[in-house]
């Protein structure tokens, strides 16, 4: 299947990203509050979905949850802890680009955390989800899918491109050799966390560009009617010619020199 190319999907993204406005703007002013679960193999595009959304989004209203590893402290409390802080007050979104699902996928594959704990905590996962939507959160898990070959390519990119090296890890490395382990703790979260009132979306990556406009999609249509009516700004005019910036201490750099640059 061809991929498809950027022209086209700005071209779908656009009206996508005007509803997606909408929503937020509902979220705010009805004081809702939303929480996306981003999941996956690492190379899946989970960076990407986030600034989808988090470009166009105020960004004192959408938040970005991506946690380091957690500190000593943060080991000895209740495993969800450090997530429950970042939970939306009324009217916010939180994008988490990895979550609590940590334990039963990186930790449990690369054994960080033992299997009773990732035991324990597959049990525990709906009572806590649960305790989440009844108090009126809407939470939407998506798991961002893609074969190996792709991923490959996605590694080598990262490896030979000086702008994305930083996101290679000695995890990355090692979990090349892992990718049926992460399947088979993939389809074990799955069977014990899909629930009624938190079920899981797997979306297709391997073009991630589709993926994006895929998940999108599907997120805007599992919100209610979030179409409000615009507010009407007055906005007179201004009522003399523009005035031009003008400088007494202190000027601006000189322009970035562009047109200079080596052919």
């Amino acid at each position: 299947m061809a991929h498809l190319s950027q022209k086209e999907y700005e071209e779908a993204l656009g009206p996508l990203l005007h509803e997606l406005s909408d929503a937020a703007r509902w979220i705010q002013e009805t004081g809702q509050r939303l929480v996306v679960v981003f999941e996956g193999r690492d190379t899946a595009g989970k960076g990407g979905s986030i600034h989808m959304f988090a470009s166009i989004l105020n960004p004192r209203q959408c938040h970005v949850v991506a946690l380091p590893s957690p500190s000593e402290r943060e080991k000895s409390q209740w495993y969800f802890q450090r997530y429950v802080e970042h939970m939306p007050a009324r009217g916010e979104i939180s994008l988490f680009d990895r979550s609590w699902y940590n334990r039963a996928g990186v930790e449990a594959v690369m054994g960080f955390c033992s299997s009773q704990q990732v035991t324990a905590f597959l049990k525990a996962v709906p009572d806590f989800e649960k305790q989440l939507v009844d108090d009126g959160i809407y939470l939407f898990k998506y798991w961002l899918c893609c074969d190996q070959e792709r991923q490959e390519e996605r590694f080598a990119d990262r490896l030979n491109n000086p702008l994305r090296r930083w996101k290679l890890s000695p995890v990355d490395i090692k979990s090349r050799a892992l990718y049926d382990a992460y399947t088979e703790a993939r389809e074990r979260m799955l069977a014990a966390t899909d629930s009624p009132h938190a079920p899981w979306t797997l979306v297709d990556f391997n073009d991630q560009r589709l993926g994006r406009l895929t998940l999108l999609r599907d997120l805007l249509d599992r919100l209610p009617d979030t179409k409000l009516p615009v507010e009407n700004i007055p906005w007179p005019k201004l009522g003399h010619d523009p005035i031009k910036e003008r400088y007494g201490v202190m000027k601006p750099l000189p322009s970035y020199r562009w047109h200079d640059r080596d052919d």
